[in-house]
């Protein structure tokens, strides 16, 4: 079990994977979106996420995207990375591999494919947590692994050493609210993180230590700002910033011609290629770049709300 002291706040954007138009990583846009956000002032960086493509990802394209980011980062923010599979032994070795790139932490889900019952699924993080070199994060995302973390084992673990912090993408606010509580309750053992990014400012308020949010990518800066607000305790700033955010994020709700996971990040890629920050809009097979109806969409809201200075 990592012994390293370990406590990470604020905004840790999860990575989008720019891919050139025959989907392979392009290097170059990369490194232009790490460097805006890190001009932004993200506190960390979180590569081979959902928003990262991460289950479209071979392990060479794993390995790829997660020795970039280290290299971009150069040390400046922690590098959390993502080692999502289905199985306890398939994640350990991507806990291996991160290990070995230089990543200061992983993200781990609860198992999924093989349907796991409530005392497997505490095991497999107590296992991460006792045979990883770096801290481990569990990473609450029931709409892809079918698994609703219970807010009372994810103290436990923090508890035990086993996880150090907990990115909750459950949309479930009073299960938010209960981790946050029992949290408090116990210490403050977990880090804590949404990655609600419509209600960002009501989990500050319940005690979130920072935020995970997908459209980051396009708008590092404004989640900057609600951060900032919210630990000077200027709530009316940050309901301001995070109002603005909340229309910002209706690019991902504007797509007619694509559905799910597409929609979102596709849409994410779709406004960072319209601020010109990554080279174009492709998405992995079998999903298709954005159409050209669904960018203009895209463009109009950007055009209405979309990033400041």
């Amino acid at each position: 079990m990592s012994t390293t002291p370990f406590r990470l706040s604020g905004v840790v954007p999860p990575l989008v994977t720019p891919l050139t138009e025959d989907r392979t990583l392009d290097v170059p846009s990369f490194e232009r979106l790490i460097e805006r956000m890190l001009a932004a002032g993200v506190d960390g960086v979180f590569p081979l996420g959902s928003t990262s493509e991460v289950a479209f990802c071979t392990d060479t394209m794993r390995a790829q995207i997660l020795a970039e980011a280290v290299r971009i980062v150069d040390g400046r923010v922690p590098v959390i990375a993502g080692v999502i599979d289905m199985q306890t032994p398939r994640v350990l070795e991507h806990v291996a591999a991160a290990v070995d790139a230089g990543a200061d932490a992983v993200v781990a889900t609860a198992p999924f494919y093989a349907v796991t019952a409530p005392a497997q699924v505490r095991r497999h993080f107590e296992i991460l947590g006792e045979r990883s070199e770096v801290p481990v994060f569990a990473y609450d995302i029931p709409v892809c692994v079918h698994t609703k973390l219970d807010p009372r084992m994810l103290v436990e673990l923090g508890t035990s050493g086993a996880i150090a912090g907990v990115k909750d993408s459950s949309g479930d606010d009073v299960s938010f609210r209960r981790l946050t509580l029992l949290n408090r309750d116990a210490g403050s053992p977990l880090a804590v993180f949404t990655g609600h990014e419509f209600v960002v400012d009501g989990a500050y308020l319940a005690g979130a230590d920072g935020v995970v949010p997908g459209l980051g990518n396009v708008d590092p800066a404004g989640y900057v700002r609600l951060h900032r607000a919210a630990s000077t305790g200027d709530w009316e700033a940050a309901r301001t910033e995070q109002d603005r955010l909340a229309r910002l994020m209706e690019i991902c709700l504007v797509a007619q011609d694509t559905a799910g996971w597409g929609a979102g990040v596709g849409a994410f890629k779709t406004a960072l290629a319209h601020l010109g920050v990554i080279g174009t809009r492709q998405l992995p097979e079998p999903f298709d770049a954005f159409s050209d109806a669904d960018a203009a969409r895209v463009g109009a809201i950007l055009d209405e709300v979309g990033p400041r200075a």
